[in-house]
């Protein structure tokens, strides 16, 4: 089945001692603090620690290690997950920490992103700035997503007359200790954002405890929040020696007895070689059912981790249909939203998804199959497998017997680990896990990290910030302020060859704003400066979706990226008006408010009838001639561009829109699969074919284009895309 696999040994973390655990902590009957959580309890209450990171490894007990100062002292924090799904999913675990721990002061959770403020504002007859102001004031441990954050100190929810800093100020006096988690998962755009945001909060508040969790470290942030004078300090189990990989059942069985916490059991780990092509995971999933099968007729229950949506949506149907006949039942896991729904998909026997929310926490599993977009994600995803001796099931406790994980990765990868002159894998062998993530971090695809963005394009957020200072309502207020902030951004921001200088982001942000006026005719906007300021970038190709394929229909009002549509969705058109009566109409009859504030700005809407077999191919196309723009090697904002796809009746409804749609663009003179290979770029940076009025009907277009926050990433290649050479970050 598997040419080549290893053994993965078990993983202990170390206790905390008696006299590591600060004075005054409180532990539920029978627990145990792992020496990192007590080590990050410490650095939050140390008062010359800023930021902290704790880089323990997957499935340790982060979370706790980061809320634990708010379980005994009311010391109201302020978490940021990158996802809504992983912020539901921690609002849950957080209750129950405040369950076992029951802190005398009680404090209050609440969850926050746009579409809950949206909701909580209709309900409180509130506009949304003091429906925040209200939330916030209500609150001692607030969940939220990193966007939110951003657009708060950008200015977001403010009326005319308001002050800048109405409600980030709030925001910021009243939170002491700031979580970001799962940080790994960020660019440089998002990365930026965070720095620029912690400047800010520096400079115009009384210092705070950042606190970031991620098993995979992030050197470039921590380098750059050093140069602007934070105090970093590092929990790293294990270069401290807070881990124990034990050979034999006996010494396991020691480690336990002295009050070390299994983190994972031993792992069998099958490597399977499949070529770098869309369906190649999929396709090979459904030729061995069987095995999925046999894993199951042994008790256990697994999870299937894909990167593509619209598989997961094709083989959940496959395997439940294949599995049923056998009393198994599958079910996904792509962000549940409705408690049922989250409920139903634990009492599965297996689960597909794009998300590990769940799997191997509440899902407990002990077998997994799983793709994966680059070596963070490869061990992130592994280290969900190995947590749980078994699970519940009709009142009975099943044991599982063993843990395999089958990763399903491309055949170069396999190549670099098992084969040539000196391997560092051999086949049939055992390895301690940190061993195994140095040679996936070594010898995965390095992933280009644009680190040039910071300097060309974090900048413009910077300026943004600092001139938000110089408002009339504020300067007198921050007098001094905005210097120090000026001057931080241009420190941390500041290459070894470049210097940087906010007066020339300035000068620049102008020119964009002439260029926008010539080519609209508008005395208003600045696309390209909104592109940059933004934190996740624009979304000007989102379209509305009603997801007629979802079991609970208050769940299926979605949006989606034009090109996912167009390669992987079969769908049927709607009028704006008709899928706003549906909206109320759903919403109404189930009891569930559904936000309508995301969909504002759709460019069109549709509902979504099933997933394609296969890929359809499609390009943009351009009404002019590209050459010019292409041999530019600059962001520019075009009109006119429009979708080619031969045979879709529906595609003229969205043209009439999209050539509408002023995009932010970088345009390349030369193939996507040339510029994908050059620069090493992410598995899902948004690059698409184009062609321009001389090349329509050519089979490959000779042009690519990137759209929004990816134009400006792309903009930082230039040299690398000039030349011949391939480019390594």
């Amino acid at each position: 089945m598997s040419e080549y696999n290893i053994i993965l040994k078990p993983v202990y973390s170390c206790p905390a001692s008696a006299s590591d655990v600060p004075k005054g902590v409180k532990l539920p009957e029978g627990w145990m603090l792992s020496w990192h959580q007590a080590e990050t309890l410490k650095a939050i209450r140390d008062p010359d620690i800023d930021v902290i990171s704790n880089i323990a490894m997957t499935g340790d007990g982060k979370t706790l290690a980061g809320y634990l100062d708010i379980l005994h002292v009311y010391s109201p924090i302020l978490g940021l997950y990158p996802t809504n799904e992983l912020a539901r999913d921690q609002e849950m675990q957080v209750r129950r920490y405040i369950e076992l721990f029951q802190p005398e002061h009680e404090p209050r959770v609440h969850r926050l992103s746009g579409q809950e403020l949206e909701v909580y504002a209709e309900q409180e007859n509130l506009k949304k700035g003091a429906a925040l102001e209200t939330r916030v004031g209500q609150t001692e441990i607030l969940l939220a997503n990193p966007d939110i954050f951003h657009y708060l100190h950008r200015g977001a929810y403010l009326l005319f007359n308001d002050s800048p800093d109405k409600l980030w100020g709030r925001i910021d006096k009243r939170f002491n200790v700031i979580v970001f988690d799962e940080f790994h998962v960020f660019q440089a755009p998002q990365i930026a954002s965070v720095i620029n945001t912690m400047l800010l909060i520096r400079r115009t508040n009384r210092r705070k405890k950042f606190l970031f969790l991620s098993a995979t470290p992030n050197p470039e942030l921590v380098k750059r929040l050093q140069s602007a004078g934070f105090r970093c300090h590092e929990i790293d189990p294990l270069k401290e020696n807070k881990y124990k990989f034990p050979d034999t059942a006996i010494e396991c069985q020691q480690l336990k007895a002295q009050g070390w916490r299994q983190v994972s059991r031993e792992i069998s780990l099958h490597f399977v070689r499949l070529e770098p092509t869309s369906k190649a995971s999929e396709t090979w999933l459904k030729d061995n059912s069987e095995l999925i099968l046999t894993h199951l007729q042994r008790g256990g229950k697994g999870a299937i981790i894909l990167n593509s949506i619209a598989a997961v949506k094709r083989l959940k149907d496959f395997f439940d249909n294949f599995l049923k006949p056998y009393g198994f039942k599958a079910d996904e896991n792509t962000g549940l939203s409705g408690k049922k729904t989250k409920e139903e998909s634990l009492q599965a026997d297996l689960v597909l998804g794009t998300s590990t929310i769940d799997v191997g926490v509440d899902f407990k599993i002990n077998f997994l199959f799983f793709e994966s977009a680059d070596a963070g994600n490869f061990i992130q995803r592994l280290g969900r497998l190995g947590r749980h001796d078994g699970y519940e099931r009709d009142g009975q406790h099943i044991t599982f017997t063993d843990f395999t994980a089958y990763a399903l990765v491309p055949n170069f990868l396999i190549d670099k680990l098992f084969t040539g002159d000196s391997p560092p894998l051999k086949s049939e062998e055992v390895y301690e896990r940190p061993f195994f993530h140095l040679q996936i971090r070594e010898k995965y695809r390095k992933i280009n990290n644009f680190e040039d963005y910071y300097f060309k394009w974090g900048t413009v957020q910077s300026m943004r910030l600092v001139r938000q200072l110089g408002h009339p309502y504020v300067k007198q207020q921050y007098e001094g302020s905005q210097e120090a902030l000026k001057n931080d951004c241009e420190l941390v921001f500041k290459t070894d060859k470049k210097k940087v200088n906010l007066k020339s982001v300035f000068a620049r942000s102008k020119e964009w704003e002439k260029e926008w006026q010539e080519l609209s005719g508008k005395d208003k906007g600045n696309p390209i400066l909104e592109e940059a300021a933004s934190f996740r970038g624009t979304s000007p190709l989102l379209c509305g979706i009603y997801d007629k394929t979802e079991q609970n229909e208050a769940d299926g009002f979605k949006t989606y990226d034009l090109p996912g549509i167009l390669s992987n969705l079969e769908i049927e058109p709607m009028k704006g008006t008709e899928f706003e009566r549906l909206r109320c109409a759903i919403a109404q009859r189930t009891n569930t408010p559904i936000p309508k504030g995301r969909f504002e700005y759709c460019l069109g809407f549709m509902k979504l009838l099933g997933y394609r077999e296969e890929r359809l191919d499609w390009k943009f196309t351009y009404p002019g001639d590209l050459e010019a723009i292409a041999n530019a090697w600059k962001v520019q904002v075009l009109l006119g561009i429009q979708v080619w796809q031969p045979g879709n009746y529906w595609i003229s409804e969205i043209n009439k829109q999209l050539k509408k749609q002023a995009l932010v663009s970088y345009v390349v003179p030369l193939r996507v699969d040339e510029v994908r290979r050059r620069l090493q770029l992410p598995m899902h940076f948004e690059i698409y074919p184009i062609s321009d009025q001389y090349s329509v009907l050519d089979t490959t277009p000779p042009y690519c284009i990137a759209l929004g926050q990816s134009a400006l990433l792309l903009d930082t290649q230039t040299y690398p895309l000039k030349g011949n050479e391939i480019w390594i970050a």
